[in-house]
């Protein structure tokens, strides 16, 4: 007798059942950090684990991102004379849209895996389940100073790679493409508005919840020991990445509505 071929069953549901805990601990977390007791001291420790840790990485990826889209833009469309607006392409282009999105692929998928592995070798280690038993709340404990530290650091992050960016398109402009130093600076500060800036830091607050929500849900659901950690780490960077590249769409639709 032949066998029956194997049926492959495809769980529809699953992406709104995962969807609907992180918005559920998404919002536990928040209003957790709106409810006293503030344990500000766990909260700057995040801050310099997830944020001044990051600044390498951030700073290296924005100063080049600034370098090649001053080259690109000015190399790509040299008849049109576009050179000698370099300063308001690189400083918009980067403040509205690369440096929220590049800030938050980069140090996203390093500080979102972090929280993942830390929270997931709790979990399997059940230290999550001592501290429930023990009547505290992981979400208070754990999820709290990551979620705050995430929100604050990330859009000075982005900051500070704006500038950074910005400065990396006026090494080139100066030294490369033969435009002076009071042309790019000129351009750079008539071109970029507080509109632009407040956009950019809208969605790297948007971007920095997203990242938080999901590394903390993955870590808290590892099951299966080492193994299964490793797991929820990737999960965490596919998933955030998708996210951030995903809400930046909607962010930039929603924006451009409000201003």
């Amino acid at each position: 007798m032949k066998q029956a071929a194997p049926r492959i069953l495809i769980d529809f549901a699953a992406p709104l059942r995962h969807f609907g805990a992180l918005s559920l601990l998404a919002g536990r977390g928040l209003t957790a950090m709106a409810r006293p007791p503030y344990e500000f001291r766990s909260w700057l420790h995040q801050m310099e684990h997830l944020g001044v840790s990051s600044l390498g990485v951030a700073a290296v990826t924005t100063l080049f991102t600034g370098m090649v889209l001053a080259l690109q833009t000015a190399y790509s469309l040299p008849e049109l004379g576009v050179k000698y607006y370099i300063g308001s392409v690189v400083s918009k282009s980067l403040t509205r849209e690369l440096g929220p999105v590049l800030v938050a692929l980069i140090v996203g998928g390093r500080i979102g895996s972090g929280m993942t592995a830390e929270l997931g070798t709790m979990k399997v280690t059940e230290q999550v389940d001592a501290m429930r038993s023990m009547a505290a709340d992981p979400v208070k404990k754990l999820v709290v100073p990551k979620l705050a530290a995430s929100l604050f650091m990330l859009p000075v992050l982005t900051i500070l790679g704006d500038f950074l960016g910005i400065l990396g398109g006026l090494f080139i402009a100066t030294n490369q493409l033969n435009v002076s130093y009071g042309l790019y600076t000129n351009d750079v500060l008539q071109a970029l508005t507080l509109g632009d800036v407040l956009n950019g830091l809208g969605k790297s607050v948007f971007f920095a919840g997203f990242i938080a929500t999901i590394g903390c849900y993955n870590g808290l659901t590892a099951t299966g020991g080492a193994e299964g950690v490793g797991r929820a780490t990737t999960r965490t960077v596919v998933w955030a990445s998708i996210m951030v590249l995903v809400s930046d769409f909607f962010l930039t639709k929603l924006f451009h509505v409000l201003a």
